[in-house]
Order: C-alpha cells, then sequence, then structure tokens
C-alpha cells in the first residue's frame, strides 16, 4: 500500500529480507520489510542528513523522530555510546525493525518506542529527524510542535542543544522553516531556527536551543 508506512499497523504480510548498508562508515547487515519507510535502503534525504550533521552529543538523551528500520538513530547510537538514544515511531513493524537491527549490531543503548511511550520529562540534546513531510502540514506541524520544544536548556559551559531536520526544497522546506521559527519564537526566545545547508535538492534545517542568560 502507498504510504502504508504512516498507519501504525500496515497491511500485508511482514516478511523480513536483509540488506547490505552503509552506517556510520561501516558496511553492515540490517533488516527491513514492506509496509515502512524506504525498505530498500538509507534514502536520498537521510543520507544527506547523516553526510551534513555534526556528531550528536556524546551523552544524555538523544531522539530519531520517525524512526523507521532505523538508520538514524543506529548511526547515533554507535557515534554516541554513552548516551540513550530514542528511536520513536507510529508504525509498529518499523519499531519491530529497529530494535532488531540494534540488537543485531549489538547496541544497548538504544529505545524503540512509539510516541506516546517516550517519557514526558525527558529531553534531548540532540534531535535527528527525515520528518514524514507527507503526512499532511497540520499533522506535521503538530508532530514538530511536540518534539521540537523539548529541546534541552544547556547548562553553563555547555554547547546549545540543537535538532537537524532533512526536507526536500520541493516539499516546503522553506515555508516549514517560517512556521517553525514561527513557533519557536511562542515557545521561548532561548530557541532559534535556520536554514544551515542544502544539498541535492534538500534543505537541512536547524533548531537551536541556548542557554538563558541571567
Amino acid at each position: 500500500m502507498k504510504d502504508a508506512h504512516y498507519f501504525r499497523s500496515p497491511e500485508g504480510p511482514f516478511e523480513r529480507r536483509e540488506i547490505s548498508v552503509e552506517l556510520a562508515g561501516r558496511q553492515t547487515t540490517v533488516s527491513t520489510a514492506g509496509g515502512i519507510f524506504s525498505p530498500d535502503g538509507v534514502d536520498k534525504g537521510t543520507q544527506v542528513l547523516l553526510r551534513e550533521v555534526p556528531a550528536p552529543a556524546s551523552g544524555g538523551d538523544l531522539l530519531d523522530i520517525g524512526c523507521g528500520w532505523g538508520p538514524i538513530a543506529l548511526t547515533m547510537a554507535v557515534q554516541s555510546p554513552q548516551a540513550t538514544v530514542w528511536a520513536v515511531d507510529v508504525n509498529e513493524r518499523s519499531r519491530v525493525l529497529c530494535a532488531e537491527n540494534a540488537q543485531r549490531l549489538g547496541l544497548e543503548n538504544i529505545r524503540v518506542c512509539a510516541p506516546e511511550e517516550v517519557p514526558g520529562g525527558i529531553q534531548f540534546a540532540t534531535i535527528w529527524s527525515n520528518p514524514p513531510i507527507r503526512i499532511g502540514k497540520q499533522a506535521l506541524h503538530e508532530l514538530l510542535e511536540l518534539w521540537l520544544p523539548r529541546l534541552q536548556q544547556p547548562q553553563t559551559g555547555e554547547d546549545p542543544a540543537e535538532a537537524w531536520l532533512v526536507v526536500q526544497k520541493n516539499l516546503g522546506a522553506d515555508s516549514l522553516l517560517t512556521w517553525m521559527k514561527s513557533m519557536l519564537a511562542v515557545v521561548g526566545d532561548d530557541f532559534a531556527a535556520e536554514r544551515a545547508a542544502s544539498s541535492k535538492g534538500f534543505r537541512m534545517l536547524r533548531v537551536t536551543r541556548e542557554q538563558v542568560q541571567a
């Protein structure tokens, strides 16, 4: 089914298959299946994100919004072994595969769960996402309103918390950035959003949360 990865329980048989991909600079084998996002490999947007982003925070809680089979969450977990990576997705099949792939790679610092299962008090030092643009503007806005304000407020001497989103230019990346700036201005003046880079038809959007000046 087209766009089946946006559903909690996609239709069709859950038939795993193995593919070879490069993650965090190493070639590895992972499991995918139909009914999830990009089952044939790492999609172009995620490739741009993983190539362009700086390293995630080395500790604390990190977040992958819409984890799919896990390319972003797995990369974060490899790069930041002392951090806890929260991999969230509404698609149950995606969550099963992401958890299996984390286990296959020996990554014990990944927590795979549905969005509502993330404890409410947790804030994130780093957020990475290839967000589900095609769910529609209202649903996308609700998704980002839920997660972006949960960037943690850095303490004295700490680097700003960062969220990095990759969005295809012709799917409204620039208008999304305008909305994000407006939304975050209401949340607090310690947030900022910008277009940080462009590559192969994609925009890299960066949200930061700075330390509040006394």
